[in-house]
């Protein structure tokens, strides 16, 4: 196949229409604009959400206050092939791995996950584990503990502290 060869697939384009092309096409004299008003004019163009002069839908409705938007968790994703660098026996905790390198900062959200392979035997405490990532840190001997996040409850301050 060749780039001249390349066309769009049947059906799926049109003919543009050709207007004002006599009475007998159908589409002559007013060329399908109708007679007078604002369409019928050059330069037509109605604003978004135009609504013929009707109140628009972004005025009839009240404005809606104090919505807070959901909270997101960003997480950080690590796979198990990058935990090879580690020496063996090691406790791996998101601290340990910025004391280690690989990762750049503490984060409340880390996800292992399966891709690559694990030869060393690890004690691994993440956020979130990917099956296939259990099923290698089981293998090569290890253990896996899942963490909860610490809590924050914003705009409360803890009574009695």
């Amino acid at each position: 196949m060749r780039l001249k060869e390349l066309q769009p697939v049947e059906g799926s384009r049109r003919p543009a229409k050709r207007v004002g092309r006599g009475i007998a096409s159908g589409s002559g004299k007013t060329c399908d604009r109708g007679h007078r008003g604002q369409g019928q004019r050059s330069g037509e163009g109605k604003r978004f959400g135009f609504e013929g002069g009707q109140t628009p839908l972004f005025r009839r409705l009240p404005k809606i206050h104090n919505f807070d938007s959901v909270k997101r968790r960003d997480w950080v994703a690590l796979n198990i092939g990058c935990l090879n660098k580690l020496p063996a026996g090691t406790e791996v905790t998101p601290e340990s791995l910025v004391e280690h390198k690989v990762l750049d900062k503490v984060s409340e959200s880390l996800r292992i996950l399966g891709n690559g392979e694990l030869s060393v035997k690890l004690t691994i405490k993440a956020h979130h584990f990917s099956q296939g990532a259990i099923d290698k840190i089981q293998q090569a001997g290890g253990s896996y503990e899942v963490i909860q996040p610490e809590r924050q409850i914003r705009g409360r301050i803890p009574v009695g502290k």
